[in-house]
């Protein structure tokens, strides 16, 4: 259960009759992932006419055993229709024939009938294609459109339920059934109005139960909080798990990694040695990195001290790029190896106090950015996740209104908790995730704060 007491009154029989009496906010507890759950959606699927949709099709019957169809015949489905058939837990909806300003109506006349009929937490995914990569500004003007639906719709749904944009390139449609495992089911719980773009590139999972299997993964600063989620996650989908953190945190590291079946490394990731250290104890090499190690010292920019700015830059984007550079250079990275920094909704934004920081997890996202094209030869992909608030006890520390405020300035009412963020990143650490490469995924239960 969350450390929001808040949500967890609100959700009780007493605190619900007394948060509606007094028209408070009643922010629903999200479902999350369980271990020995089967299938990525529990409920009935539906899916729309269109070509990325009849894609989904092909596949569809893996996600869940309850399909009906809107627009379109699909094998083995219903057609569904609203008050009459039973409520969603996901919806998928292509956009993509869109192609001018007199087809967005669609968008409407598609999603007005089932705002009524989600059930809790429901999950939607609109698919799109890139504007970008239109020749016909009208077009392009149209699948713009489409963003801006999809990011206002996000912030109308209700009883925590989600929805997405992928913007899915040519040649990149076989990549959509790992993006859905993901974004239609609770692993993406504290995920809403994001838009990413799939390009094509990554690899088949063989099996989707356990899809790490087979690769070793280092994960930075997992003693503790985030870190040891993503350890924790990469290991129950099949990884071998290195885990580092700095020597004071020995006890928990050795704690962690001995029953995750793991490696545990103590090493000051800043030290002039780092590179060498690591490519002394990774022999067998690397297949997934994930830069989670990280520090703070806030002060205004008045008050920042070389120290302080120092020690922050270093340890948060210095360290890892010169780790990256370091294990690409010597082989440590294997080809298709999947690259992961931890980013901040505040590297986006921008955060009173905390220059240092902010600009450290803002370099995070360009050196993503920038290091993309040149991994992509070697088919490898670089991601930056950006947390919002997150229940931690660097968050259970905060002054009580700053606390409060973090925890409902997003559009599903509450803070994340550390799994949200390790089962981002464990999708992004799956082989095909090499189609998403250089963005920024947002863990922020879509944040007020930023764009």
């Amino acid at each position: 259960m969350s450390s929001d007491r808040y949500v967890n009154f609100a959700n009780s029989d007493m605190g619900r009759r007394l948060v509606k009496a007094v028209g408070l906010p009643t922010p629903t507890r999200l479902e999350r992932w369980q271990a020995g759950r089967l299938r990525p959606i529990e409920g009935t699927l539906l899916i729309s006419a269109g070509p990325l949709a009849d894609q989904v099709r092909l596949f569809a019957q893996r996600l869940t055993d309850a399909l009906y169809s809107f627009g379109s015949e699909i094998p083995g489905a219903s057609q569904w229709v609203a008050e009459q058939d039973p409520r969603l837990k996901a919806v998928v909806f292509d956009a993509s024939p869109l192609q001018d300003t007199a087809h967005l109506v669609q968008l409407r006349d598609f999603f007005k009938p089932l705002l009524r009929n989600l059930e809790r937490c429901a999950r939607v995914v609109i698919l799109a294609r890139a504007p970008g990569t239109l020749d016909d500004p009208i077009a392009a003007s149209a699948q713009q459109a489409v963003e801006g639906f999809s990011r206002s719709l996000a912030k109308e749904l209700r009883d925590g339920s989600t929805l997405q944009l992928l913007q899915v390139e040519a040649d990149a449609e076989d990549q959509l059934e790992g993006a859905l495992r993901f974004f239609l089911s609770p692993k993406s719980a504290f995920v809403s109005g994001q838009v990413l773009r799939l390009s094509a590139g990554g690899a088949p999972v063989p099996d989707w139960s356990r899809p790490l299997a087979g690769r070793r993964a280092l994960v930075t600063g997992s003693a503790r909080g985030i870190g040891a989620a993503i350890a924790e996650t990469l290991a129950r989908d099949g990884a071998q798990v290195v885990l580092l953190d700095v020597p004071q945190a020995r006890a928990d590291l050795e704690a962690l990694a001995s029953r995750l079946g793991g490696q545990a490394l103590t090493l000051d990731i800043s030290a002039t040695d780092a590179a060498d250290q690591l490519r002394e104890h990774l022999p067998d090499g690397l297949d997934i990195l994930v830069h989670n190690a990280g520090i703070t010292r806030d002060k205004t920019l008045a008050n920042m001290t070389p120290d302080l700015w120092d020690a922050v830059l270093d340890i948060n984007l210095d360290a890892p790029q010169r780790l990256t550079q370091a294990l690409l250079d010597s082989g440590t990275l294997h080809d298709q190896a999947r690259i992961v920094l931890m980013a901040s909704i505040s590297g986006l934004a921008g955060n009173r106090g905390q220059t240092n920081y902010t600009t450290s997890k803002a370099g995070l996202i360009g050196y993503a950015r920038a290091m993309a094209p040149r991994l992509q030869s070697r088919g490898m992909s670089i991601n930056a996740v950006a947390p919002g608030f997150i229940e931690t006890r660097m968050t259970e520390q905060m002054p009580f209104a700053l606390r409060e405020a973090g925890r409902r300035m997003s559009s599903l009412g509450q803070g994340g908790l550390p799994q949200d963020v390790a089962e981002a990143v464990a999708w992004l650490s799956q082989p095909g995730s090499g189609a998403v490469s250089g963005q920024v995924l947002r863990v922020c239960g879509q944040s007020v704060i930023g764009a």
